[in-house]
Parts: C-alpha cells; structure tokens; sequence
C-alpha cells in the first residue's frame, strides 16, 4: 500500500490545477420533477457533481493537467503521448495545448466520432489501433521509446489519481454532510482519487465519519466489481467490455495503483444493465439541465435502480464524470423525453 497519494498530494493537485480545470457545481436532484415524470423517487437526496461543465467536457483535464504540469521543460519539449477511448484523449490534447507541447493520442477504432473531432480540434495527432484497451497502450509505449514522448496514462499513476481525486475533495466541501458517494469505475482513476479524498477528508473532519465512496459500471464491462469482491486483479478481454454503450467504461481491468486504493477506500461496487443506464440518461435529460454521456450515467442509474444494494442514507452525490454524448444518442434520447412529455399532458 505504499502507491496511496495523500491529502497533501491532493491539496497540492489543486492548486496546480487552478485556473485551467474549473470548480464544478453540485446539483440537486428535485425528486418532484421525478415524481412528475412517473419517475422512481428514491428515499435520499440525490445531488448531481457536473463535471460535464470542464472545459473538455469531462474530469479527465484534472488528471491530465496535474501530471503534465509537473513535467521538466525538456521533457515537454519532446511531446507526451497517451492512449484513450476519448475523455482523457481530450484533457492530455487540451492540456498539452495550454502547456505548449505536442501531444500524440492513440485511440482505438470504436472510439465515438464526436470524441475523435474533439480530440484532433484542440491540435492532437491521432494514431488509431485495434478496440483493446491493450492494443492502445502497447502502441502509445512503442511510440514513445521512438521519438521519445512522455507516456501520460489514463488512471495508473499517482499524479493522475491526485488530479482526479480532486473532485472528491470539492464534493466533501460543498456538500459536508453527504452519506454517500458514486463514481464510475473504468481503470480506476477517478474512483480511486475520490474514494481517497473522501475518506481522508472524514478522517480530517471535514466529512461525516461515516461517509461511504462506491463505484459503479456496466454489468457488460463489471471486471472492477469482480476484482473488488474477489480481492483479487482481474482482467475481462476486449470483445466483452466493448460490448457497452458507454464508451468511457471499456477498460479492461483497474490499474495497479488504482486497485490499491479501491480496497483500501471504497466501501462498495455496483453494476447496471445497459437499460438501466439509457434510463437514468431519460432521468437526467427530462429534470435537469445537464446533459450525460453513457459513462456518466452509470452512478445516477445506481442511485435510482440500485438502491436495494447500496447503505441506507439520506445523502447522496452522483459524479457525472462527463457530458460528451454522440449527438444522434442525444437526439434519439431527447425525443423520446419529448414524447413522454406530450403524452403525459394529452
């Protein structure tokens, strides 16, 4: 257990990160909006953390920058390099674009089109290999032991999980009396950041004792439940986790680090059906102004559908780690809000 980041590691990411990620809101969830649509209300508060506000549209410019940040000017000057399905594609480009140096993405083949754009609009060079989350990384090492680039991962490394946790830190301080946290589960980065800033910051007082951080990921990509609950590393192949709508939850398996701070500070793992999911996608769009991709959804459904599996509170926060949904899903969902709307008024 000695790869854990610590509060002061966290704090530190903060200050790093100011002024290029921004401080996300906090939005509650009105159940009589819920209650209106025929929607399940559920006994606890829900609030929403929105980090579809970053400029990336997702958390992902936290970790990013962090790491980046760090970096001596000749190691930037030679250029970084990651592999991603599209988020953190986009905050190593967005990052890479305010720090002044190159930076080479590799992106699988299945990659959502609207996240490739994005990606090469903020100036990125994009390689694009296989679906594996494998494939990516073994190409992206490959190309930075030839010309040298910085390898920025997308979750497996303590400046990442710093960044990240970051957003932990926020939902503690603007929401302090919060029962329980959600976080999508992927490789682990932002579970595991906000699963330590949670629990440090109730260790600190700044949170209830109490407090509890779970995960959440789709029941066709629940390699991190398996680990989790088998205390044991587990890696599911490609051919499975690609099988999801949301793109962001692929990952094969939780990074080493990440699977460290998982046992140690999260307290629980839940996974939803693909319906569960466009559901609480319906949820977000029909009462709320926010806007969530596939990916982000996920807690919100956990919240909703899975309440049977989680502690009783009467608090909880859902991280909405990202709002760059493909724009025909979007339209396809939004008319069918609009439909149930005209229905229920006829």
């Amino acid at each position: 257990m000695g790869n854990l980041v610590t509060m002061a590691d966290i704090r530190a990411a903060r200050k790093r990160i100011a002024g290029v990620a921004v401080r996300t809101p906090l939005v509650r969830l009105d159940t009589g909006q819920l209650r209106a649509a025929g929607l399940p209300v559920p006994a606890f508060e829900i609030w929403i953390k929105a980090e579809s506000a970053q400029p990336i549209g997702s958390f992902k410019l936290r970790g990013a920058y962090n790491m980046m940040a760090q970096l001596p000017a000749e190691v930037l000057a030679r250029g970084v390099i990651t592999y991603s399905s599209g988020n953190h594609a986009q905050g190593v480009a967005y990052a890479a674009r305010v720090l002044g140096a190159k930076a080479v993405i590799v992106m699988p083949s299945n990659a959502p089109e609207v996240k490739v754009r994005a990606t090469a609009s903020l100036g990125a060079e994009i390689v694009t290999v296989g679906p594996a989350s494998s494939e990516r990384h073994a190409k992206a090492l490959q190309l930075a032991e030839r010309f040298g680039y910085a390898v920025i991962p997308p979750y497996d490394d303590p400046a990442i999980i710093a960044g990240q946790a970051t957003c932990g830190l926020e939902i503690v301080e603007q929401l302090p009396g919060v029962d329980l946290v959600l976080a999508p589960v992927s490789g682990g980065g932002l579970l595991s950041g906000v699963a330590a800033a949670v629990k440090l910051a109730a260790e600190e007082g700044l949170a209830k004792a109490t407090v509890q951080v779970w995960g959440a990921e789709p029941e066709l990509a629940a390699d991190a439940k398996e680990s989790f609950y088998s205390r044991k590393l587990v890696e599911w192949p490609a051919a499975m986790t690609s099988r999801t709508i949301g793109d962001g939850l692929r990952t094969q398996s939780l990074g080493v680090r990440n699977f460290e701070h998982v046992l140690r500070y999260v307290d629980g793992i839940v996974a939803m059906s693909e319906e569960e999911i466009f559901r609480a996608m319906r949820v977000m769009l029909a009462t709320t102004e926010l806007v969530p991709e596939p990916s982000g959804a996920v807690t919100l459904a956990a919240a909703l559908f899975h309440a049977g599996h989680l502690p009783e509170v009467e608090t909880v926060a859902v991280v909405l780690s990202g709002g760059n949904v493909d724009p025909l899903l979007l339209g396809e969902l939004e008319r069918e809000v609009a439909a149930k709307r005209a229905e229920r008024a006829s």
